[in-house]
């Protein structure tokens, strides 16, 4: 949500990219979340809603008072940018768990390959475009999305191939028959 606010003509001007892109990925979190909430038990579906609602309540609490009280495009772009890159940190900090069950078990079965390939693709595309464009807010979150993408790809190439240590199934017991 805050990238669609970032890229608002009032915030960040020339930021179609931002806008359009965030909004169909902002439309598609809905839709997605709108089916979750549908068929998850109540105590999901509450912890769910508490979610979004924090996420509204600190979106307005930023927003309305960048736009009444900061009167520059780039304080604005500043202000908002920097809650970007909070959260797009945090939401690019968020695989370090699963990381840190790969390292453990020394298997990969927690971190499926192209979604770890998406988060690193993403990251680039947008520092790229960060580059392109000279913004530090879409650079510095994107580059740390980028360093976290990279990070599970190298774990998962390092642990491929690895047998994994904990986890492994009960394997199928046979018991031998005798001959008379």
């Amino acid at each position: 949500m805050f990238w669609v606010f970032y890229g608002l003509p009032i915030i960040h001007p020339d930021s179609t990219l931002v806008i359009t892109i965030n909004s169909v990925g902002l439309a598609l979190e809905l839709f997605y979340l709108t089916i979750f909430l549908i068929y998850t038990t109540n105590h999901k579906r509450l912890k769910i809603v508490l979610y979004l609602v924090l996420e509204v309540v600190v979106l307005v609490a930023v927003g309305v008072p960048t736009i009444l009280k900061v009167h520059t495009h780039e304080k604005r772009s500043m202000v908002v940018g920097i809650f970007c890159v909070i959260f797009g940190g945090l939401m690019y900090a968020a695989p370090l768990t699963i990381m840190r069950k790969v390292i453990k078990t020394k298997s990969v079965e927690f971190m499926p390959f192209w979604l770890s390939f998406a988060a690193f693709s993403n990251g680039v595309i947008w520092l790229i475009y960060a580059l392109i464009k000279f913004d530090p807010y879409i650079f510095t979150g994107n580059g740390l999305g980028t360093l976290c993408g990279a990070a599970q790809l190298i774990l998962y190439a390092y642990y491929y191939k690895s047998t994994p240590k904990g986890n492994e199934k009960n394997p199928p017991q046979v018991q031998m028959a005798t001959l008379p």
